[in-house]
């Protein structure tokens, strides 16, 4: 059988624990008495050492990476730390699914679709990327619990986007943390394992993740290696430093001129232009701005820029640079291409709007040609 206990004591080591001073924390403990097979009409003794059986729960490619290594441990015979690896993961619209889908499908793993989560035994679950609270009914079904491979160092970016926001807010310093799942709230569960990296230099968030998912998947696995013990030594999240990564919305893609400064608008750009293009508004049209560049120190020299007066959003042509000059808070960003109706070079769209307009309107200042901030219905930001 096994005994559900909440607001106990850590999980026992092999051994008992005699002489160690237990944690306090919410715990999901399997039987560990009595003899393997159940002679003692107690049911079968829970695994103290590997192989695992496992449920993965995933949706994305971080959390593809991490099913990857999962997979290759249980296809490692001379290691025996999985024994049985099985999916959850959520619908999608795409035929294909999503990533973990079609790796696990590809990889002929079986794949369960949320809220359907099969009706095996297992010894620990898996979660990364997955979006979805977790009851008490369905953690306390794992001897183990659920591990949560979140790639920040929490408590710092609970929530669904940590790397977007390490990226947006600029930090020097990330990671990723192994912890405990704890029902109906995210990302607050001790922590089992945890390591930090600096971020590279200009990196987008897609590059980061990256790293950061092969950093997770490596030390997920080393803490399966030792399951019982890394579970012993968890600790409790710091109430401290405590910080939140909700999901990004439309809105955020929307560049402020006034108030953005050309850092900012960058970091906006490495943190979610793969996802969502930034966007701006040009005589009632709406630009998205597809490729952003620095603008080196010779462009800035330019006469054309250091001779006027400038307000934000304003647009200015570098025919050398082949680049458009937009003037933000604090100086320029370069942008090399945009979308209006279809994707057009700077000097496209130059060619084809900026020259005309200054043509038709000689007398106009040049700030009635300038980006505006778009400002979307609020119903729009949030989707």
């Amino acid at each position: 059988m096994w005994v559900l206990v909440r607001r106990c004591w850590g999980p026992l080591p092999a051994g008992g624990g005699a002489g160690r001073r237990p944690s306090p924390g919410w715990r999901a403990l399997a039987w560990l008495g009595g003899s393997p097979g159940g002679e003692d009409g107690r049911g079968p003794r829970v695994r103290e050492k590997p192989p695992w059986r496992v449920l993965f729960f995933g949706t994305d490619h971080f959390a593809r990476e991490t099913l990857r290594a999962l997979h290759a441990a249980s296809e490692n015979k001379e290691e025996e730390l999985i024994e049985k690896l099985e999916v959850v993961t959520v619908p999608s619209p795409s035929p294909k699914g999503l990533p973990v889908k079609q790796y696990a499908v590809q990889s002929q793993l079986p794949v369960y679709e949320w809220p359907d989560v099969g009706s095996g035994e297992y010894d620990v679950g898996v979660v990364a990327s997955f979006g979805r609270l977790m009851s008490e009914a369905l953690i306390l079904k794992f001897p183990y619990g659920i591990l949560n491979v979140h790639p920040s160092c929490l408590p710092r970016w609970r929530g669904p986007a940590p790397i977007i926001h390490t990226v947006l807010q600029g930090d020097t310093v990330t990671g990723v943390t192994v912890m405990q799942i704890r029902p109906k709230r995210f990302d607050v569960g001790p922590i089992v394992k945890q390591e930090t990296i600096p971020v590279p230099p200009k990196s987008t968030a897609k590059e980061l993740e990256a790293v950061l998912s092969r950093l997770g998947a490596n030390m997920l696995i080393s803490v399966l290696k030792k399951l019982p013990e890394s579970l012993n030594n968890g600790r409790q999240q710091p109430t401290e430093g405590v910080t939140h990564a909700p999901k990004v919305s439309v809105g955020t893609s929307c560049i402020k001129w006034e108030e953005q400064t050309s850092e900012e608008i960058f970091r906006l750009y490495r943190a979610i232009g793969d996802i969502i293009p930034l966007q701006t508004l040009w005589m009632d049209n709406t630009i998205k701005l597809l490729d952003l560049v620095e603008v080196n120190s010779s462009v800035l020299a330019d006469p054309k820029l250091t001779g006027q007066a400038v307000i934000p959003g304003s647009i200015t042509y570098h025919k050398q640079s082949q680049i458009l000059l937009v003037c933000c808070k604090d100086g320029w960003i370069g942008v090399r291409s945009v979308m209006l109706k279809k994707t057009l070079t700077a000097t496209d769209f130059y060619n084809g709007y900026l020259h005309s307009w200054h043509q038709k309107n000689a007398q106009a200042h040049p700030s009635q040609c300038r980006f505006q901030t778009l400002r979307l219905p609020a119903k729009k930001k949030q989707k």
